[in-house]
Parts: C-alpha cells; sequence; structure tokens
C-alpha cells in the first residue's frame, strides 16, 4: 500500500506539472496592467495626433535676418532664448554665410531666378481639413516662402492669411482638401497635473513626441507693451527650438494649447498659447485678416492690490477699479463712473484686473458687456457696449504745466493742490475747456498731490460722491472728511479722466 500511494502522489505531480505549459510567464499585477494600459494610452495618442502635425518651412526674406539668423529679432521672444539655442541658430547663421559666399565668388554666367532657400522651420497643426493650417507668428514671420509638409512628407506652398503678433498666432492655408484636423479641446476645462503631451519637429527632428504634465494655468510671461493675451499654459512636457506651433494635448488627444515658448533649455518650463484663445484668434485671421479686441477704455486696478482706495471701497471686499478713462473709449459715454468697483462680467465673477481682460477677450468688439458694480456701498447693474482695441493705443500722458501766479481770486487747497474757479483767462492760460469743476493752478513739491501726479491744469469735478463745480462746493465737498483716511479726488486731465486718492500723513 505504501508503494502505491506514492505512485499515485508522483503521478499527481506530474499532472501538475504538465497542466502548466513551460515558459509561461506569471499572471502580470494589476499595477503592471495599469501601466501597461497607460504606455498603450501615451502611443495611441503620439500616432493619432502626429497625423494633424505638420512641419512648417521658411524661406526669409532676408538671408542675414532668416528665421535662423536672428528669428526673432523683433519679437519679445528673443530675451527668452536660452545659450544652446542661440549656439545652434549662430551654426545655422554661419552656414548661410558661407553658402552666400560661395554664391558671390561663383556669379552665374547669366541672370537666373534665385531659388528660394528653406533655413527655417517650425510646426503646425491642421486647424479645418480644407487646408488651413495654425502655427506660431515668429515661426513665419518675415518669411518669403512657406512650405507646409504633410505627416506622408507631401509638401504644400502655404499662403499666409494673417497673423498676430499679441498672442503669437498665425494662419496659413494650403491648397489641400480632406486632410486629418487636430481634434481641438477646452482648454478652460483643463487642470494642473493632468498628462500633457507635446508633438512637434524640434532641432528639425520631425513628429518628436515628448510627455509631462500641466505645470500651471494662467501663467503671465510678459508685460502688457510686449504681449496682449498673456495667458499661457505652462507644462513641464519638453519644449525645444522647433516645437513652436505644434500642439499639446491631454490623454484623450485633444489639443489643449499651441506650444510657444521655452524658458531655458532641460529647465520643465515651457509655455503654451491655450486653444480657446488660439482659435478665436485663428477664426478672426481666417475671416478678417487681422484680429479685433474689445476694450473699455478704462485703465483698471485690483481692489486688494490697491492701498489706496481698498479702505474707501464701500461694501465690497472684491472686485476691479475703474481708475481712468482713456479719451474718446468706448466707456467715457457709458453710465461707468470713476471709482466704480466692478464685480462681475456678464454674471461671472471678477476679482482681479488680469480676470476681467480675460472675460473682455472672449469678446467681440462691438459686443455689449452687463458688469455688475458696487458704487458707494449700492450695488448697480450697467450696460457697456465694447470697442474695438486701437491698432495703435498710446497711453495718455499729461503735459505738466510750469507753475504760474494764480490770480487773487477765491481760492482752496488740500494737501499741496491749490484749486481755482475756472475762468476764461485760466481755462485760456493752461489750455483747457471752460466746464464745470475746478482748476489746479498749483502744485506743491513733495506734497501728497504732487506724488499722484496731479498738475496744474488738470480740473476736479467730484471730492467722493459730491460734485464740484466750484471752489465753495469744493469746500464744502471736504468738510468733516478724515484726511488721514483720505479722499478721493476725481480729475478730468487733458480730456482723461481718473481719480487719486489724496491721503495725510502724519
Amino acid at each position: 500500500m505504501k508503494k502505491i500511494a506514492v505512485t499515485i502522489l508522483s503521478a499527481g505531480l506530474l499532472g501538475g506539472v504538465l497542466a502548466q505549459p513551460a515558459g509561461r510567464a506569471a499572471e502580470p499585477s494589476e499595477a503592471l496592467k495599469l501601466a501597461q494600459q497607460l504606455n498603450q494610452a501615451f502611443v495611441e495618442v503620439a500616432e493619432t495626433v502626429s497625423e494633424s502635425v505638420v512641419v512648417v518651412r521658411v524661406a526669409s526674406k532676408s538671408r542675414s535676418q532668416g528665421l535662423f539668423g536672428n528669428p526673432f529679432g523683433r519679437s519679445p521672444f528673443f530675451d527668452q532664448l536660452p545659450e544652446e539655442f542661440r549656439d545652434y541658430l549662430e551654426r545655422q547663421q554661419r552656414e548661410q554665410g558661407r553658402q552666400q559666399e560661395r554664391e558671390q565668388e561663383e556669379p552665374p554666367a547669366r541672370p537666373r531666378s534665385r531659388k528660394p532657400v528653406f533655413d527655417g522651420q517650425g510646426s503646425g497643426l491642421v486647424y479645418r481639413e480644407d487646408g488651413i493650417i495654425l502655427t506660431n507668428r515668429h515661426v513665419i514671420e518675415n518669411a518669403d516662402k512657406v512650405k507646409i509638409v504633410l505627416r506622408g512628407g507631401k509638401e504644400h506652398d502655404g499662403e499666409v492669411l494673417g497673423v498676430d503678433r499679441e498672442s503669437d498666432i498665425a494662419v496659413v492655408k494650403i491648397d489641400a482638401t480632406g486632410l486629418s484636423a487636430a481634434k481641438l479641446g477646452d482648454s478652460s476645462k483643463t487642470k494642473v497635473g493632468e498628462f500633457a503631451i507635446a508633438v512637434g519637429s524640434p532641432y528639425e527632428l520631425d513628429y518628436s513626441v515628448t510627455v509631462g504634465h500641466v505645470s500651471a494655468k494662467g501663467r503671465r510671461v510678459f508685460t502688457d507693451q510686449m504681449m496682449f493675451d498673456q495667458d499661457f499654459i505652462q507644462t513641464d512636457a519638453s519644449i525645444n527650438p522647433g516645437n513652436s506651433g505644434g500642439p499639446l494635448v491631454n490623454i484623450h488627444g485633444e489639443v489643449i494649447g499651441i506650444n510657444t515658448l521655452i524658458r531655458g533649455v532641460n529647465t520643465g518650463i515651457g509655455f503654451a498659447v491655450p486653444v480657446n484663445l488660439a482659435k478665436r484668434v485663428a477664426d478672426m485671421l481666417i475671416e478678417d485678416g487681422k484680429v479685433t479686441r474689445a476694450w473699455l477704455g478704462v485703465s483698471i486696478t485690483t481692489l486688494r492690490e490697491d492701498a489706496d482706495y481698498r479702505d474707501l471701497a464701500v461694501g465690497v471686499e472684491d472686485g476691479v477699479v475703474v481708475r481712468q478713462f482713456v479719451p474718446g473709449g468706448p466707456a467715457e459715454e457709458s453710465d461707468l463712473e470713476l471709482a466704480d468697483v466692478i464685480t462681475t462680467v456678464d454674471g461671472k465673477n471678477v476679482k482681479t484686473a488680469d480676470e476681467l481682460k480675460r472675460e473682455l477677450r472672449a469678446k467681440k468688439a462691438g459686443d455689449p458687456v452687463m458688469l455688475g458694480l458696487m458704487r458707494n456701498g449700492e450695488a448697480r447693474e450697467i450696460e457697456v457696449e465694447t470697442g474695438a482695441f486701437p491698432d495703435e493705443f498710446t497711453a495718455v500722458s499729461r503735459l505738466r504745466q510750469p507753475e504760474r501766479r494764480p490770480e487773487q481770486e477765491a481760492k482752496a487747497k488740500l494737501l499741496g493742490m491749490t484749486v481755482q474757479n475756472i475762468t476764461p483767462e485760466l481755462a485760456k492760460r493752461f489750455e483747457v475747456e471752460d466746464g464745470e469743476g475746478v482748476i489746479v493752478t498749483a502744485i506743491e513739491n513733495g506734497s501728497a498731490a504732487a506724488e499722484k501726479g496731479i498738475s496744474p491744469g488738470d480740473i476736479v469735478t467730484r471730492i467722493n460722491s459730491e460734485s464740484v463745480d466750484s471752489v465753495p462746493s469744493f469746500k464744502v465737498a471736504l468738510e468733516g472728511e478724515d484726511l488721514k483716511k483720505g479722499v478721493i479726488v476725481h480729475l478730468n486731465s487733458k480730456g482723461s479722466q481718473r481719480f487719486e486718492v489724496l491721503k495725510q500723513y502724519d
């Protein structure tokens, strides 16, 4: 019996061994399966998105100032270029110089047309299946010829339909149909921490794919003087020279941004124009060849950051302060008033000046907007029709007049500022219109009024909420006011309306 038992046991073991095929690996863990699925997701996204990515090749108008000679000579992006990129451009420029020298040494026997040299390259994406390509302005700016190279290698001559410096977006048209248009997402729904995948042609290495995350939203990289639309998506997906104009996509293969610039090589800091903004700009460029932006024509500050005014605002803690009207701007003739605190735009809360600008960017010039605001502690709603942002806009500067001996008549003083009734003589002297208010005739050096930039010739129209049309009414408006807390002085300065807060300091 003992021998039989051993035999049976051995057979059982043998059957167990035979039942498991030789060389079969253990079942992967759930964690490994998840990683494999994620890996496959990245592969599928890269394959799908690459079908809509194009290479943008550029022949510059000036060989010495071509895209790889000094591509950003007039661009706000030039100062952002890392040393490694500049070295790369210099090598390209030296090669172009040698080519030019060879051409000069071997002049043609007879005149012939010079073949364009495509010495610059960037990226782009198919915006519409009928041949509309989206890229960066700085990629094709100063281009004499543009070629678009599709995924399969087919080349098309490109026609630039329009460029927009402020957003750095450009639109190019090629003669093709049935293209694979990129799937556009909604950048307003993009969340920090999401996967971000960049596709483009860095250093002429076509269709490179890098993976990272959305590091931040709403980044403001440049000043208003250099770029109007300053909100960027920040990503640590590697963006290198040549990626410009290519898409930044999410894990669903949806474009969430247009890769635009980098801050240092291998720093993990890259920026993309949000696709919602890119779409608005592209549609206007396609339709009109230019971008017309909506504006109110006001100078604004964030209430919480306005140290002078925030303690004087009644009934509101967050909002945007109307500080000045631009002469001739759309808000000047509206029901909006200086010192109003705007809290909503078409029902959407705005707490900062940046948020107000962002809401206006979504509007077309001429669109009316409903502004919710607080005025002297009372909530109001007013409608203001936006205007078109001027093509050439320069801030209104006030001409300081030299101090003159005031007329011997009724005067009043406030923290270094002397005012008088407006007379024809004073109006002529200070080159202002004879209207309502009192005119500033002298400013004491180093006074509170001088620090706020108030000048002789400025006209005071209101103190706090009290209208001023004469020296007596000016004095009445100041009665009982706590100058240490401050008073709001409304001014008309060479046609520009604004207000300043004057305080008395010990």
